[in-house]
C-alpha cells in the first residue's frame, strides 16, 4: 500500500528532535550519521556526526528526519517534504512525472545509495516531495 509520511529537515539538532519525538509520541528511533553512510568520504570532518537519515516508527506513523538541508540551504518554515513510498516502480515513475510537472527537479529519480528508486524535488505550488521505492529482495 502506497504511504505517505512527513520528512523534516533540521539545523543540526535532528538526533535531539527526534529523541524528543521518540520520548513523546514513543516507538523505534533509528538514526544513520553522514559517518556512518556511504557519502563518509565525501563530506566535511565537522559533519560527520550530522543525521543523513533517521524514521522514528510506531505501527502505521512513521516520522522522518535529517540534518541535511535542500540545495538553498536550511529555512526555517520550509524544512518539511512529504515523502511517498510507493508500491511499484511503473508508480514511482507515474508520480514522478506528473508531480514533478513544471517544478524544480532536486534530485532525478534514480537508484540511491541505499538501493532505492528515489527522487527529490518541489513541485508547481513550492511543496517539496520525496518519492521512494524500495523493492523487496
Amino acid at each position: 500500500m502506497t504511504q505517505i509520511n512527513t520528512y523534516i529537515s533540521f539545523n543540526g539538532d535532528c538526533r535531539k528532535a527526534m529523541e524528543f519525538y521518540r520520548d513523546c509520541i514513543g516507538g523505534e528511533l533509528s538514526a544513520q550519521t553522514m559517518g556512518e553512510s556511504p557519502l563518509a568520504e565525501q563530506c566535511q570532518a565537522g559533519m560527520r556526526n550530522s543525521i543523513v537519515h533517521s524514521a522514528l516508527i510506531k505501527g502505521p506513523l512513521v516520522l522522518m528526519g535529517t540534518d541535511m538541508g535542500g540545495p538553498d540551504g536550511y529555512i526555517r518554515g520550509n524544512n518539511v517534504a512529504l515523502c511517498l513510498n510507493c508500491d511499484s516502480e511503473k508508480e514511482i515513475e507515474r508520480f514522478y512525472s506528473k508531480l514533478s510537472a513544471g517544478g524544480k527537479i532536486l534530485e532525478p529519480l534514480g537508484r540511491s545509495f541505499w538501493g532505492d528508486l528515489f527522487s527529490c524535488f518541489t513541485d508547481k505550488f513550492g511543496i517539496t516531495w520525496m518519492l521512494n521505492y524500495h523493492e523487496e529482495q
